[in-house]
């Protein structure tokens, strides 16, 4: 059998503290999706090639690259596809626009974890998590339609929706983080024999 390649993919986590209490942004994908159809999920997609191409309005802090296992124009790509999928699906614009392309800028970012999807799944991916904190932002939710009933719940909100298992692993990371969301290290979550193993990283 000959098994998919992983492509290179970035989500981002984008947090927020209301009320007291931290909420994460989760949408629905639509039925209609090959990968994970009717799961909650963070905005994200696969790195395109323009996204290899684009220089950032800012680009990623110095310390994230190095974690991320990628060569520097590689991480600054995955960077850029995780803010660009962001603005697609739900509206949020990490950067300027400007005539009605968006610069990203992705000097906000933080890097959570890695995974990649199972050796038999026929659609594969090697993605990278990122996160931000848009606590104070006046944000309007919009986007593609990729992404339904768009919101920011509380943690404990979020853990009830229908996820996959490395969603709910991340939301679980998100929830141990400090005051500052800073991750003490990156997780690698991949599979063995159809079961999810995990690895800790440098951050």
């Amino acid at each position: 059998m000959i098994r998919a390649t992983p492509r290179d993919a970035a989500s981002l986590v984008l947090v927020r503290h209301s009320h007291g209490r931290l909420e994460v942004l989760l949408g629905r994908r639509a039925a209609r999706h090959r990968f994970l159809p009717d799961v909650y999920a963070f905005p994200g997609g696969r790195v395109d090639k323009s996204d290899l191409l684009e220089k950032p309005y800012k680009p990623l802090p110095s310390h994230v690259i190095p974690a991320l296992g990628a060569s520097p124009h590689l991480a600054q790509a995955l960077g850029i596809a995780a803010v660009r999928e962001t603005w697609e699906e739900t509206g949020i614009a990490l950067g300027p626009v400007e005539a009605g392309c968006l610069r990203p800028d992705l000097s906000g970012l933080r890097y959570l974890c890695r995974a990649i999807t199972p050796s038999e799944s026929p659609i594969r991916f090697h993605a990278r998590f990122f996160l931000q904190d848009v606590s104070g932002r006046d944000l309007v939710l919009s986007g593609s339609g990729e992404l339904l009933d768009l919101a920011f719940r509380p943690l404990d909100e979020a853990l009830r929706l229908p996820l996959a298992d490395i969603t709910e692993f991340i939301l679980g990371l998100v929830g141990r983080l400090g005051p500052d969301l800073a991750p003490p290290a990156t997780a690698f979550w991949r599979y063995r024999a159809g079961k999810p193993m995990i690895r800790w990283e440098k951050p």
